[in-house]
């Protein structure tokens, strides 16, 4: 018999790493912080906040405010958000290239995830709208965890795939998922073309970096 191959767990964070979704997102918080009657952050600060859970990034965003101005901030998010989908006005599209690797780990023997600071029901719609969403074999959010860079999404994909840490790579764009993925154990992998340059990456502690989907592909086969 041949040698047994253990399976592999590619973890993907989503917005900034398999969709680009910054637009929509500093749209909905411009609203959000309108409707409130306050003025919206910078652009450049809500894109720093991006992987984050809405509460958690509403914190970050206003640090000066409590904990009652965070959680109603964060609904304020989640309605604008649902406002902006109900007049057609979101859109996520997948990065160049992903949805191939995507089919291509999947073909592979792969097993493939998510772990993401978007909600169960924005994670299904985006996969859903983009036709990938079988694909997964573990979905990860912040409907159910505490916010990254604690490493409870990654501990449950592991069980969900039934994959050791050292067999799993976490990838992502932001210093968060690198520093939720190095918490678990996993290997991580940071990409260039998100919401955090690849230095801070590094700075992270990022094993691997990678400027385009087909590095990705290589270093995932290293």
């Amino acid at each position: 018999m041949g040698e047994v191959t253990a399976p592999r767990l590619a973890l993907f964070d989503c917005d900034g790493t398999l969709v680009d979704s910054q637009a929509n997102i500093c749209l909905a918080m411009e609203h959000a912080f309108d409707e409130a009657g306050m003025s919206p952050p910078p652009r450049h600060q809500t894109r720093r906040i991006v992987g984050l859970s809405l509460v958690e990034a509403m914190r970050q965003l206003l640090p000066e405010a409590d904990d009652s101005l965070h959680r109603d901030m964060a609904e304020r998010y989640k309605q604008a958000f649902f406002t902006l989908r109900g007049n057609g006005l979101v859109d996520e599209p997948l990065y160049d290239g992903i949805a191939g690797l995507l089919s291509e780990l999947d073909e592979g023997g792969w097993l493939l995830g998510v772990a993401t600071g978007k909600s169960d029901r924005g994670l299904e719609r985006c996969l859903d709208t983009h036709g990938i969403r079988g694909l997964f074999v573990t979905l990860q959010t912040a409907d159910r965890h505490p916010s990254k860079p604690h490493p409870s999404m990654v501990w449950q994909a592991l069980v969900d795939a039934g994959v050791e840490a050292s067999d799993a790579a976490m990838i992502g764009d932001t210093v968060y998922d690198i520093h939720m993925g190095k918490a678990a154990g996993c290997r991580t992998i940071g990409v260039g073309w998100g919401y955090h340059p690849l230095d801070e990456l590094h700075e992270a502690g990022a094993d691997i970096l990678v400027e385009t989907v087909e590095e990705l592909k290589a270093a995932l086969e290293q």
